[in-house]
């Protein structure tokens, strides 16, 4: 039993995408990048691929793949139409401001409303992505209010670790993201210890006694099991992580996504110009790498209240 390696790189990868396309419309409509050829084609192929693999990997998750368009017809609904939806919507400006920055050269102006509307498509699709999990009444670790500051802050994140490399590398006020990054970081640091905190301490909702009915006649345990073999239930909603393994889990994410890429973004700060670059690109990639973990224990930690008649006694 696992979670979905598919889900997690869905939401790992689009995140630091669709953040680091956030930080590029609107670093372009300020005029605090310099709308270079190069700075653009690798800023928009990282931010594009990134989001398009996310989309792409998210779809291997579903019994059909090939009707996943089908989705888009259930806005009204769901969250996760309304998540297809806002993507799709997004890739139009940001297309057009990748136009302008690319061939034309400019990123400011007219390009620059393409670049803001696309820095607004980005923060409504993460959202319309956390609120797949929020709305989700039947697992308490996703219901509750720090889901959708948590993917919008590990999103803003990883995406400033990418943009503090591109400006270091292409040119352009490199400190503001620097700096952005390492509040950012801090930020997702607070969100995430909070939200460990709180799933932590709060009381299940679901026993085996209330999800029976049986409870007033007292301990309510199972029997015999549901079913002979693992279904999807079994899979990717009863994962049971180890107390002691979650803790380790959580320290590599604090150091691996935060401590490390902080101190790295310091040491980039002190020595400055190109040699700057080498300490945020490996930034970057301890940041990517801690947010992976710490998303395997989003899915990981989550007791959907299904699985009280699996054998848990409580979700």
């Amino acid at each position: 039993m696992h979670p979905a390696a598919s889900v997690i790189f869905f939401t790992t990868a689009s995140g630091a995408g669709y953040g680091l396309l956030f930080l590029m419309g609107i670093a372009g409509a300020a005029g605090l990048v310099p709308p270079t050829l190069a700075f653009g084609l690798v800023g928009f192929t990282l931010a594009f691929g990134l989001i398009t693999t996310g989309l792409l990997a998210s779809t291997f998750h579903l019994g059909r793949p090939e009707r996943a368009w089908r989705a888009l017809s259930q806005w009204r609904s769901s969250w996760l139409s309304r998540e297809g939806v806002a993507a799709l919507v997004t890739y139009a400006p940001a297309g057009l401001f990748a136009l302008g920055w690319v061939v034309f050269g400019e990123a400011r102006g007219v390009w620059g409303v393409f670049g803001l509307l696309g820095s607004l498509g980005a923060v409504a699709t993460v959202i319309c992505t956390g609120m797949i999990y929020a709305s989700l009444p039947t697992i308490r670790q996703w219901r509750q209010p720090l889901t959708i500051p948590g993917y919008l802050a590990i999103g803003l994140y990883t995406g400033a670790l990418w943009m503090a490399l591109l400006t270091a590398a292409f040119g352009g006020t490199a400190s503001v993201f620097l700096w952005l990054a390492v509040l950012a970081g801090l930020a997702t640091a607070a969100v995430k210890s909070l939200y460990w905190r709180t799933i932590d301490t709060e009381a299940p909702v679901t026993t085996s006694g209330t999800a029976t009915g049986l409870g007033s006649l007292g301990r309510v345990r199972l029997l015999d099991a549901p079913t002979t073999s693992q279904n999807y239930v079994m899979r990717e909603m009863g994962y049971r992580v180890a107390r002691k393994h979650a803790m380790k889990l959580r320290a590599i994410a604090a150091v691996a996504g935060v401590a490390v890429p902080v101190l790295l973004l310091l040491i980039a700060a002190v020595v400055g110009g190109s040699g700057a670059v080498v300490p945020v690109f490996l930034a970057a990639l301890s940041g990517s790498a801690g947010a992976v973990v710490e998303r395997w224990l989003f899915f990981a930690e989550a007791t959907h209240v299904v699985t009280t008649y699996y054998g848990a006694e409580a979700a």
